[in-house]
């Protein structure tokens, strides 16, 4: 009597499991249908696009699908994006303070060779061909052209005195000054000329960037103002190591 008591109660045991299973499985089939009718809803009813259909209508305008939808995304090359920007006001102001910068250099001439070196957008650049000057090279870490190509500020990929003038405005930035101020005096012909702006400073100060100039002389350091902020121009000519 015992032992069939057993056997009817794993019976029980048994067929409650299997009863559970069965309730499970089918409340995981339930969810899974839950969640497709879910799915197939909201992808029936996204919108094509963000705008309002209420919205007036911009044919010229296509809004992509989704997010992996780039057909309608129109690539801009830089050089076309740089040009655009040339004739902004912000550019030509830009451009007008250093024209007024470099107007004053007496030792410029229209058939100089001039470098540019951590020219940035080229604003350096486009002043110098606006005043005349045919032959003007700007270089930085990151290209923009069509004014600025590709090089290290610090290994210049120029000849030894390649340049006439070599000039920049981000003297402050450079990582290694010693050397960048080495590299500028290396392509510049003897007797050419070496022309930085450094942020506002004494004599002092000036003394110490023209001592990592080292083959240089100082001709002349004044206050000056570009695009508002307030710098220190240092011209230095470079020694004519043929006397």
């Amino acid at each position: 009597m015992r032992r069939s008591g057993k056997h009817e109660a794993v019976g029980e045991d048994k067929l409650i499991d299997n009863e559970i299973d069965k309730f499970l499985k089918r409340l995981s089939c339930a969810a899974i249908a839950i969640a497709s009718l879910t799915l197939l809803f909201l992808f029936l009813h996204t919108p094509d696009t963000c705008v309002p259909h209420h919205a007036p209508r911009k044919p010229h305008l296509s809004f992509p699908k989704s997010t992996c939808d780039f057909s309608t995304r129109l690539y801009v090359p830089t050089e076309k994006r740089n040009l655009r920007l040339r004739y902004t006001r912000l550019w030509k102001a830009k451009v007008n303070s250093f024209s007024v910068l470099f107007r004053d250099l007496a030792i410029l001439r229209n058939h100089s060779h001039v470098l540019c070196v951590s020219a940035g957008a080229g604003h350096e650049v486009d002043a110098l061909h606006r005043l005349g000057v045919n032959e003007v090279t700007g270089v930085e870490i990151l290209e923009s052209p069509p004014l600025v190509g590709r090089a290290d500020p610090h290994n210049l990929p120029f000849f030894d005195g390649a340049f006439d003038l070599a000039f920049t405005a981000r003297f402050d930035e450079a990582l290694f000054p010693a050397r960048f101020a080495a590299e500028m005096e290396r392509v510049v012909t003897s007797g050419g000329a070496c022309f930085v702006l450094v942020a506002e400073c004494g004599n002092d100060e000036v003394r110490e960037v023209v001592g990592l100039f080292r083959n240089s002389k100082l001709v002349r350091s004044s206050n000056v103002s570009l695009s508002g902020t307030r710098m220190t121009s240092i011209l230095m000519r470079t020694r004519d190591n043929s006397s």
